[in-house]
Formats: C-alpha cells, sequence, structure tokens
C-alpha cells in the first residue's frame, strides 16, 4: 500500500495501519503538539483498545505528555466513551484514546480529547496541526515533568452514570446476543453482566490485539454473516454488533434480521423525542431522510451539517443541551444529551432496549412502524480534479426542480427521495449517496455514478 493512503490526517486525529503509515514518530509528535496545545490545568487521562500496536503506541504518547510537563493517567484497555466520560468527572485537561475504531487490526489511530471529554473544535484542531507541522512543542526541564499513575476504576464510575439513566432492573428480562467483536464492549459489557444480574450472551468477547473474529464493522453486511443467524437458535429478544471501540453499533431482530445501520439513529431519535418532544436532532447531510420523518411525526426539527464528527461537535457548541434530542451519524453512531454528547454505542443499545420495554414491542414491530427507504452507496477514485465543474453539472442535470444544499459537496433533495454528492475528507474519493422512500433509486444512481467516474 502507498504510504500516503496508509496514513490519515484529520481534525479528530491521525489513523494509520501501523508500520508503513502510523509510526512511534507520530505517536510523539501529535502527543507532543496536544500536551502543547492544552490550556487548562490538570492531568491528561488515556486509554487504548486491545490492538496490540497500542502497547507500542501508548509508551510514545506518554514520554511526550509528560515532558510537556503534564501529568498523565493511564486507564487502561479501555473504550473511548469510558476515557470520555472520565475525563468529564476527573475535571482532567483532556485526554488521548489510542484506537481505530471500525478500522482492520492493522490500523491504529491517536483521538484527541479536550476538557469536556468531546473531540476538540476545529479551530482547536487545526492549531494541534499547526503545532505538529511547525514541531514548536513546550517540553519543561527535567525537574518539571509530569507522573504517570494508572487508575482502575473507570469502568466502575462509567456504569454508575449509565445506571443513573437507564434502569437496569427493567431491561435485565430481555435475552440480548452481544457481537464484541474481541474490542472494549466486552470489558463493559462483563460488569454490566456480573453487577446487574443480566445474563448477555456475549460472543467473540475475548479481547484480541491482531486477529479480530471479524472486521470490526457495523454494517448490516457484517450482521447478516456474523450475528443474525445465532439469535433465533439463541431465542434472543434482539442481538447487537459493536466495533472494536464500542462506539458503534448495529442490531438485528429476534427474526434474526439484520437491520441497516441507518436505522440506528432513527430508532434512538424515535425514543428520545417521545419523552421530550420538540427538540432537536443533528446529523450530516450524508443520514437517512427517515430522520426528517420521525422527527415531524414527533414535532421534532433536523438540523444537517457536514459529514465528519468534527462538524457535529462545532455545531452542538451553538445549542444547550436541552434543546438537542440526539445527535448522530448513519454509521451507527449516536450521541445523548444525557451524556454531554458522547459517542457510545452502550448507551445506544441500552436505549434501543429502553423503547423496547417502555412500548411493549419487540424491535422488529418498532421498525415495521416506520416507512420503507432504500439507499445506495458508491465510491469512485479522485483523479482529475475537476470536482468544481462536477458540482456545476450535476446541479444542472439532476437539481433543476430539487432543492439543492452546497454546504459540504453537492445534496440535492425532492419530495420522496435526494443525492449527495462530496469529496471525502479522509481518502482520494468521490462519495456518491441517493436514498429513496419506497424503492431502491438505481436509475439515479447510474446516472450520477456515470457523470462522477466522468469528471473525478
Amino acid at each position: 500500500m502507498h504510504r500516503a493512503k496508509a496514513l490519515r490526517i484529520s481534525p479528530v486525529g491521525v489513523r494509520g495501519i501501523v508500520g508503513p503509515g502510523l509510526t512511534v514518530t507520530h505517536a510523539l509528535d501529535f502527543a507532543a503538539a496536544f500536551g502543547t496545545l492544552l490550556a487548562t490545568d490538570g492531568p491528561v487521562l488515556i486509554g487504548r483498545d486491545p490492538r496490540s500496536s497500542g502497547q507500542m503506541l501508548l509508551p510514545a504518547a506518554v514520554s511526550a505528555l509528560l515532558a510537556c510537563g503534564r501529568d498523565v493517567i493511564d486507564l487502561g484497555i479501555v473504550s473511548t466513551p469510558v476515557l470520555q466520560h472520565s475525563i468529564r468527572r476527573l475535571n482532567a485537561a483532556g485526554g488521548i484514546s489510542l484506537g481505530a475504531s471500525h478500522n482492520a487490526a492493522e490500523w491504529n489511530a491517536l483521538k484527541f480529547l479536550g476538557p469536556g471529554g468531546t473531540y476538540l473544535a476545529s479551530s482547536e484542531a487545526g492549531e494541534l496541526l499547526d503545532i505538529y507541522h511547525l514541531k514548536k512543542f513546550d517540553f519543561v526541564e527535567w525537574n518539571h515533568i509530569g507522573k504517570l499513575s494508572k487508575s482502575t476504576d473507570a469502568l466502575k464510575t462509567y456504569l454508575d452514570e449509565l445506571a443513573e439513566v437507564f434502569d437496569f432492573e427493567k431491561l435485565r428480562h430481555f435475552r440480548i446476543v452481544v457481537d464484541c467483536c474481541n474490542g472494549t464492549s466486552s470489558t463493559i459489557l462483563e460488569r454490566v453482566r456480573d453487577r446487574f444480574h443480566w445474563p448477555l450472551i456475549l460472543i467473540n468477547s475475548r479481547l484480541e490485539g491482531k486477529a479480530f473474529a471479524h472486521e470490526p464493522e457495523t454494517s448490516a453486511r457484517m450482521v447478516g454473516s456474523q450475528l443474525g443467524p445465532l439469535i433465533q437458535p439463541l431465542g434472543a429478544d434482539a442481538g447487537f454488533l459493536f466495533d472494536a471501540d464500542a462506539d458503534r453499533i448495529a442490531c438485528a431482530t429476534a427474526q434474526g434480521e439484520a437491520l441497516s445501520e441507518e436505522l440506528i439513529l432513527p430508532l434512538v431519535a424515535d425514543g428520545q423525542l417521545a419523552r421530550m418532544p420538540g427538540r432537536i436532532v443533528l446529523t450530516n447531510l450524508s443520514t437517512t431522510a427517515l430522520v426528517d420523518e420521525v422527527a415531524r411525526q414527533r414535532g421534532g426539527e433536523v438540523v444537517r451539517v457536514p459529514v465528519g464528527r468534527q462538524a457535529a461537535i462545532d455545531a452542538l457548541s451553538g445549542y444547550l443541551p436541552d434543546q438537542i434530542a440526539v445527535a448522530g451519524e448513519g454509521t451507527g453512531a449516536v450521541m445523548l444529551p444525557q451524556f454531554r454528547f458522547v459517542y457510545d454505542g452502550i448507551a445506544a443499545m441500552l436505549m434501543i432496549l429502553t423503547i423496547m420495554a417502555d412500548r411493549g414491542q419487540a424491535l422488529h414491530e418498532i421498525v415495521a412502524g416506520f416507512p420503507k427507504y432504500e439507499m445506495l452507496k458508491g465510491e469512485v477514485p479522485l483523479k482529475q480534479m475537476r470536482i468544481p465543474q462536477l458540482y456545476s453539472e450535476l446541479r444542472e442535470a439532476f437539481g433543476q426542480e430539487g432543492r439543492a444544499n452546497t454546504l459540504d459537496g453537492l445534496r440535492v433533495d425532492w419530495h420522496d427521495h435526494w443525492f449527495h454528492v462530496r469529496v471525502s475528507q479522509t481518502e482520494p474519493l468521490v462519495r456518491v449517496i441517493c436514498e429513496s422512500r419506497g424503492e431502491a433509486p438505481q436509475a439515479l444512481f447510474d446516472g450520477l455514478m456515470e457523470q462522477v467516474r466522468r469528471l473525478a
């Protein structure tokens, strides 16, 4: 693989294939830039997922932070959501999460979190990258080097916070199968099982550094091949699949039907808006239009932003927590205001089960109440770079009678279908998404792909 393709630097952090892309030097320099950036007093928390490369990258990141005079608390193997909860609880200056979420085992990443436990704002992320590229690090004298300590109570306090929001006594009658994908969800759910006496059925629960049972991808395809076939034989009420970092989920019904990852946000939005009518659902331009229908039925409003977690965090800063019902993406990642907007797959799973319990309905019955939407996705390598011409011609060819949105590439909406064409932030690709109420918009999708191939 070409070296440039093996490393991706974005406003959220840096990720890459360890060796040809992400190296110890990257971990040292990015952590030093982060230690230099932070203006808030307090320790920096660090945690990692079970990838074996984390054992190499973590000491490098810790050393750089200590060299910047920062005290560091190592939480061990924990999910990014657990790390984010701990940052807020301990009034820490920030945190670094080492883990590549939905990427394969050869990948790893450093994700940077601010003092509130959320991802950095765009201005902060821009400053971090400037410091990194200029190599202007604030290293301290030998007698001001920070101190390293370890903490083992992060999971306990995280479960305490979950128990304040969710009624585990009401939920533990559900028979649930969970595919942990050898990641951090297993450490959390084993504690949930023991503490709340909930006989969860966990598969692929052993932590693995190199050999995940399957790709940690939260999609209907992965649920259908790995989890769905187990649901009926085990007599389960539902099944959930996590990525390696426990911040995304996908799910299956009691019949073993794999649900699209696009359904997670509408499901959670439906439950949240039933309790919090009139609030806002914040999502991006590539997310299913089903969320708009759900919001309208519940008296809510959808606010759409560019694709990327950075855009969501920036947008959330303009609202009070009690104005938002939920924020999320079509990837199975959602944020709840009850947890100050942390992408948290465990909380999303518990919210879906709470909806089932409150309504006395099975998951397939709830989903059957939604109108049917079909989405098609494609991507085209970016070579010719004629992007302005591409957007102009697409708008001319397809958008004459629709509502055009140029906030992130080009999205055009009609009353029952839409498309979104945009250049990826992390890869040399043009992404094409097309959705329709009812049947899949195959002809529109094919026309879009032909136009994009000609000009991209």
